[in-house]
């Protein structure tokens, strides 16, 4: 059976046409599953630089604490809070 699809000419090239056409859809499918990989690395990358952002924040509010409780009472008298 093989042999004979090798032999002949109009068999032969249908399935060069039926190769070449699954070769492409496995391209394509390849590319689409590039393209969510991508996406979630895209995601990660922003949701790390939110956190990285907000964690800056969050110790940058800490340089700014007062440094024992009468200092707190004092900001807190003050309206400096």
């Amino acid at each position: 059976m093989i042999g004979w699809l090798l032999t002949h000419g109009p068999a032969r090239k249908a399935l060069g046409l039926f190769v070449a056409a699954a070769a492409i859809l496995l391209f394509l499918l390849n590319l689409r599953r590039a393209g969510e990989r991508a996406g979630r690395a895209a995601e990660r990358l922003d949701a790390r630089e939110r956190n990285d952002v907000i964690h800056r924040q969050m110790l940058d509010a800490a340089t700014r604490r007062p440094p024992d409780r009468g200092a707190l009472a004092d900001r807190l008298r003050d309206g400096r809070f």
